[in-house]
């Protein structure tokens, strides 16, 4: 099995929600530490994933600030968001990520569909892979039940949340 970084500079750990009903709200993590592990076909691959909650990035400091409070993730308490790998199923290059992610000190089953590039080296003779995955999960179910009612009826925020990852990772030598 080989060990594989992320590269920071070619990954996002991305999220969008409904906001208002009508349009979503992206925003990712920039801080986060992992530990992947597979071998070059992919087989008996193992990710593990903590996010700096507290590095949550939605281009707007007034609402990064409300997601950090005791309203969402409450980061004083639970400064990580995790997720560990349980399963991972593959059919070419279509891969199901199965894990358990852990938000608030709630934890769920989670199931994340991706692709992946396939092995190639860089310019600089690293072996490097890209991975796409995709996943929603009700925030409620992690305890972030956070929500106004709309004087035009509905909520300010929606009850999914659509995770959209892109990873690029180098091969640790």
């Amino acid at each position: 099995m080989k060990k594989w970084n992320i590269d920071p500079s070619h990954t996002e750990i991305g999220f969008r929600v409904k906001h208002m009903m009508f349009t979503n709200v992206k925003g990712q993590f920039k801080e986060y530490d992992t530990n992947i592990t597979f071998d070059d076909s992919f087989q008996n691959a193992s990710f593990e994933f903590n996010a700096n909650v507290n590095s949550i990035d939605t281009n707007n400091n007034d609402r990064d600030n409300h997601l950090k409070s005791a309203d969402f993730f409450n980061v004083d308490e639970f400064p990580l968001l995790k997720f560990k790998s349980t399963q991972v199923k593959n059919n070419g290059s279509d891969y199901e990520i199965n894990g358990d992610l852990t938000i608030k000190d709630v934890t769920r089953p989670v199931a994340l569909k991706g692709n992946i590039s396939g092995l190639m080296k860089d310019p600089w003779g690293n072996n490097r892979v890209g991975l796409t995955l995709e996943g929603a999960i009700n925030r409620k179910d992690f305890g972030l039940t956070y929500n106004a009612a709309l004087e035009t009826g509905g909520v300010l925020v929606g009850e999914e949340v659509k995770l959209n990852i892109e990873l690029q990772m180098i091969e640790n030598k």
